[in-house]
């Protein structure tokens, strides 16, 4: 291990992401979404114009739709303004130019990387890295021998200039359209930054690539979309963190996720996020898997004030697969509602959900998810299952399974379970020589396991290492 990595090993977790710069920003756009503001960040962006229209039938659904109210045991949106967000901060740093060495981003920018670990994880275990501070990528870069292979990773506004036609083929067409969610439709008026990552036929990509959305400054929202294209027989780990620091006034993220998995291909999508508890995290992601392909979500989830989170996966082709693991954990204040959907539309298709909640303190946690399995697609399988773990007689925890069965031959199993940390078990732990808090610990850590087993090494430990700052209360 390098003397870097023992420093960040040794670096105090908390601080690590609860710290924020002065703001630089090279453009900010006016608080609220106009047709004006929208025209604004596209030319400044100097996009194509087909990019600008869908950027305004986008606003013009927005601003028809109306705001989900009225599902049963959803967070309270009544505090979500977007007449008070700054919807576009461009950092002082050019971007345009393509930076790929780190030591020429500005010092502020550069420390704020560094003190999460980005560089030092590029350099041992990943084969390409994009950094977003605020509403843009501001460091992206590949190792050459994927380059050579002809694996494309770079930042969405990049993309869109430089990878113009499949941008325009798969960009909120095929996967995510505007009409999807109000939330979707905001997204698609006012994206800026994320990742495009592309692997050609027959590659597999055998490290994962990374992306890590920061968000600095108060009273912003970011809306970095992600788009990903895994050709025939190929394979790819896509890493996502997101962060923010504790402020005063809220914060908006409304990312967008899109992932074609064409036939056999296998892509991992990973996402830890660790909002702070001022940020409302509302965002829309689906992939499309063809025949014999496999899609896997994980996703860790934590920090905000309220979350809507649901990845969906449509079975397109006979024989594709779905997994979807998640993690959610909600303090005082908190509503974390996660979930999954799956849709079945071709014969021999499977899926598999597992969800894991934690709440305390007054949190809420809660699992709302949808299996539909249609007319014709023979032979499906699908098993979901829901484990919730309380702290106290102040929390909940909800589990709101919905299944859409129209095929009779088919295979179906949904399994949930909810419990109090067991004084029984605390004490066992404590006639072992642990403390309480190191018992709880304990029991939340091999709660867990089976999901944190699932991520690469480093970013297990981050999870555990985050899940136990919220048992203290010190996140957020």
């Amino acid at each position: 291990m390098s003397s870097d990595q023992e420093h960040l090993r040794e670096t105090d977790t908390e601080d690590r992401f609860d710290f924020k710069k002065e703001e630089a920003a090279a453009f900010k756009a006016d608080q609220g979404l106009t047709e004006e503001t929208i025209r604004l960040i596209s030319e400044d962006k100097d996009e194509p114009e087909w990019m600008l229209k869908r950027r305004l039938r986008a606003l013009n659904l927005w601003q028809e739709m109306p705001m989900p109210t009225d599902w049963p045991g959803q967070p309270d949106l009544s505090e979500v303004d977007v007449n008070e967000i700054v919807p576009y901060i461009r950092p002082d740093v050019d971007v345009r130019a393509g930076v790929d060495d780190w030591e020429e981003l500005p010092e502020d920018i550069k420390d704020t990387f560094d003190k999460l670990g980005i560089p030092e994880a590029e350099k041992n275990a990943l084969s390409g890295v994009g950094a977003q501070y605020e509403s843009e990528v501001v460091y992206q870069n590949m190792q050459e021998r994927w380059e050579e292979k002809g694996v494309i990773f770079c930042n969405m506004d990049e993309a869109v200039q430089e990878h113009e036609d499949l941008v325009r083929e798969y960009f909120m067409t095929k996967c995510v359209p505007p009409s999807d969610n109000k939330f979707a439709a905001l997204h698609g008026a006012i994206w800026s930054g994320g990742s495009f990552v592309y692997v050609p036929e027959d590659v597999t990509v055998e490290m994962p690539v990374q992306a890590y959305f920061r968000m600095n400054s108060e009273g912003m929202g970011q809306f970095e979309h992600t788009l990903i294209i895994a050709e025939p027989n190929s394979e790819v780990h896509y890493i996502e963190g997101c962060s923010a620091p504790k402020y005063s006034a809220f914060n908006l993220h409304s990312g967008g996720v899109e992932v074609i998995v064409k036939e056999n291909a296998h892509v991992q999508y990973s996402t830890v996020q660790n909002w702070s508890k001022n940020t409302y995290n509302l965002n829309t992601k689906r992939a499309i898997a063809e025949k014999d392909a496999t899609m896997e979500w994980i996703s860790g989830s934590m920090g905000s004030k309220a979350t809507m989170l649901y990845p969906s996966t449509i079975l397109k082709g006979p024989g594709a697969t779905d997994n979807h693991i998640t993690i959610a954990f909600a303090g005082e204040g908190q509503n974390i509602d996660t979930g999954a959907k799956v849709y079945h539309n071709a014969p021999d298709t499977k899926s598999t959900i597992e969800s894991k909640s934690i709440s305390k303190d007054g949190g809420r946690t809660n699992y709302r998810g949808l299996v539909h399995i249609a007319d014709g697609a023979q032979n499906s399988s699908t098993s979901v299952e829901c484990d919730a773990l309380m702290f106290d007689n102040e929390s909940t925890s909800d589990t709101m399974p919905y299944m859409e069965i129209n095929e009779s031959t088919v295979n179906v199993a949904h399994e949930a379970t909810v419990g109090k940390i067991g004084d029984e078990d605390v004490f066992y732990l404590q006639s072992r020589g642990l403390d309480d808090d190191d018992a709880k610990q304990m029991i939340v850590s091999g709660f867990i396991e089976p999901i944190t087993e699932e991520l690469p090494i480093e970013y297990a430990v981050e999870l555990n290492r985050l899940v136990e700052l919220e048992m203290e209360g010190s996140l957020g």
